[in-house]
């Protein structure tokens, strides 16, 4: 691929995945060729099975990708080993999962500080100190001392949130974030995500399947069978 476009943190160029299964082969993603803006607040969207996933999981290096490319933050991922992917996702990319896959028996506090020293960050104070702010700005700094099971599914959501920033990363990915929750609090998580986009100048990359998170999305791109079929920015 050559060299990143300018103000472009994710590039690809005809990024194909497929899985191999009894002698067939399925596609779960087809020639998907796009880029996304440094800053911008992005919707995948897609139904269940559609590979917008699979996309997701390509951009965040978790899977590497069975043809074509894919440059995130100017590194080709393709070309990183796992132990090179590993540091390179601990540095810049945060993940929020659907699930939120908190740690059951760390604190909120504890669960923030994970990926810190994950990065090997050996400044405790600096730690702590990070780690407390970060709840301060999901609104959860009287919950420092609960347990996942003691916070509401939207408390856990934003702990997932906090922990994401953690190492400060310029690319932030959710996939389905607001999948085990209400309406309200899901809407209620959106826009917090897209307000953390603008104030902390993130990229976030939200794959989902409700249509109604296109009025808070700077671009949208639609997925279906494998192929981004559109792609849409606001004006």
């Amino acid at each position: 691929m050559s060299e990143q476009a300018p103000g472009s943190i994710v590039e690809a160029v005809k990024l194909t995945k497929w899985f191999g299964f009894q002698n067939q082969r399925i596609m779960a993603l087809d020639e998907a060729t796009f880029r996304v803006t440094s800053g911008n607040f992005v919707v995948i969207l897609g139904r269940s099975g559609a590979g917008k996933s699979t996309l997701l999981n390509l951009i965040g290096g978790l899977d590497k990708p069975s043809s074509g490319t894919i440059k995130v933050c100017n590194k080709n991922l393709e070309h990183l080993n796992e132990e090179a992917l590993s540091s390179f996702r601990c540095a810049n990319i945060g993940f929020i999962f659907q699930t939120y896959n908190l740690i059951s028996t760390l604190t909120s506090l504890e669960n923030i500080q994970f990926p810190m020293k994950l990065a090997n960050c050996e400044d405790e104070s600096l730690i702590e100190s990070r780690a407390t702010e970060l709840l301060r700005i999901v609104g959860l700094n009287q919950r420092a001392d609960h347990l996942p099971f003691q916070l509401s599914c939207g408390e856990q959501q934003r702990v997932a949130i906090a922990r994401a920033l953690a190492n400060d990363p310029p690319l932030v990915l959710a996939d389905e974030p607001t999948g085990n929750l209400d309406w309200d609090t899901g809407r209620e998580i959106i826009t917090f995500l897209k307000q953390l986009c603008e104030e902390q100048r993130k990229t976030m990359i939200v794959v989902t399947h409700d249509e109604r998170l296109v009025s808070l999305a700077d671009t949208t791109m639609r997925v279906e069978k494998g192929r981004i079929t559109d792609v849409v920015k606001q004006p």
